[in-house]
């Protein structure tokens, strides 16, 4: 499939509006932890569609994707608390 300039157009202006989102970020830095999460699922949402072409495939594989999402982030929730609680431990300690 041959990219028309329409496409990299397209892909130019995502790319771009990533970076400024990821700028948004860096000043929102100091600020709370809500509208950081938003502005990520902002940019996570335009990668998707867009660089993974999510958008364009059929509805089937994205409902399908979604008990493997929900399915990686318990995983991840279950390595969390382990991390935390080895960041305090001491290791070694007489």
């Amino acid at each position: 499939m041959e990219a028309t300039n329409n496409t990299s157009t397209t892909d130019f202006v995502v790319y771009a509006v990533i970076l400024a989102l990821a700028c948004v970020q860096v000043f929102l830095l100091k600020g709370k932890f809500v509208p950081m999460l938003l502005v990520a699922f902002i940019q996570a949402f335009l990668a998707v569609n867009f660089f993974m072409h999510l958008g364009s495939e059929k509805k089937t594989l994205r409902l399908a994707l979604i008990p493997a999402t929900l399915f990686v982030l318990m995983m991840m929730n279950m390595i969390w608390s382990d991390s935390f609680r080895l960041m305090h431990m001491k290791p070694f300690a007489k």
